[in-house]
């Protein structure tokens, strides 16, 4: 029986659920998997068991990625505005994938060690989820003006940045500054992705669109995220992904039209990583 490509996402450790977004394993069968990574306005950390770890910095646009065979990767995509700790700004690292061993130096080695020695997917999960536990305890700081901006931008409603700045008490620059330090994009930028994440968030549970304006299927969900219409998320699906909304789904024409929607084309289960993501849909703005 041929063994096919897998992937399991769950909840971070309860410790570091204000700083991560979720963890995963995956795992490529008996042939290389092509991965579409899309931005989620944090960073990730990819480490393949008896392989060397990397930072995928913060993305703006799609990386494809070729996953050979027979591999195994444990996961961890960070919440926007939180990291683990590195020596070096996130807007340097926009785009990017970086070698663990070129920001940790000898701790990277230690790890590659102990997480080839941990026997399971799972024990090394743990135990890199550990690692992170006891690093955000004693060494990385967040910035809580950003944590709050981060929170503010989330989709489900509009929000013009210049009244996010006065909120805050930032000038529009000093704003702009601080985001991209500590995300790597702007506000306006993660705005941007922030909604998208939303409305795939709304895709993966199957949710039903709320019939504001009489739109149903993905053009009810593109209006429940924040977009003008189905064409607005149509370019920005384009520009976030490299695909339509039809072949990021992995829909066909009838499901368009009858409000079908429920994975992604990938096949994959994200909902461990979606569920506390629209969580946020039901909260008040405070801003």
């Amino acid at each position: 029986m041929a063994v096919v490509e897998s992937y399991v996402e769950r909840p971070p450790l309860p410790g570091l659920a204000g700083v991560v977004r979720t963890v995963w394993i995956q795992r490529t069968g008996e042939a290389a998997y092509v991965q579409r990574h899309l931005p989620t306005g944090g960073v990730e950390i990819h480490f393949p068991i008896g392989g060397r770890p990397q930072l995928v910095g913060p993305l703006t646009g799609p990386e494809v990625e070729v996953i050979p065979a027979h591999t195994t990767i444990v996961g961890v995509r960070f919440h926007p505005g939180t990291a683990p700790p590195l020596p070096t700004v996130l807007d340097d690292l926009v785009d990017q994938r970086v070698g663990l061993a070129d920001l940790w130096g000898s701790l990277e080695d230690r790890l590659v060690e102990a997480m080839a020695r941990a026997g399971t997917a799972e024990r090394a999960l743990m135990f890199l989820q550990t690692h992170l536990l006891q690093e955000f305890r004693t060494a990385v700081r967040v910035d809580p003006l950003v944590g709050e901006a981060v929170q503010a931008l989330m989709p489900w409603r509009p929000l013009n940045i210049d009244t996010l700045a006065n909120h805050l008490a930032l000038s529009a620059s000093q704003l702009r500054r601080r985001c991209l330090h500590a995300v790597g994009m702007s506000p306006k930028v993660l705005q941007r992705t922030l909604r998208f994440q939303g409305f795939l968030a709304l895709a993966q549970a199957g949710a039903t669109p709320t019939g504001r304006r009489g739109a149903d299927g993905t053009a009810g969900l593109a209006i429940d995220a924040g977009y003008a219409d189905q064409a607005h998320l149509s370019r920005e699906c384009l520009r976030l992904t490299g695909l339509t909304p039809r072949q990021l789904l992995g829909l066909n024409p009838s499901q368009l039209l009858g409000g079908t929607v429920d994975r992604c084309m990938c096949g994959h289960d994200h909902s461990a990583s979606y569920k506390p993501f629209l969580a946020t849909r039901r909260q008040p703005l405070r801003v």
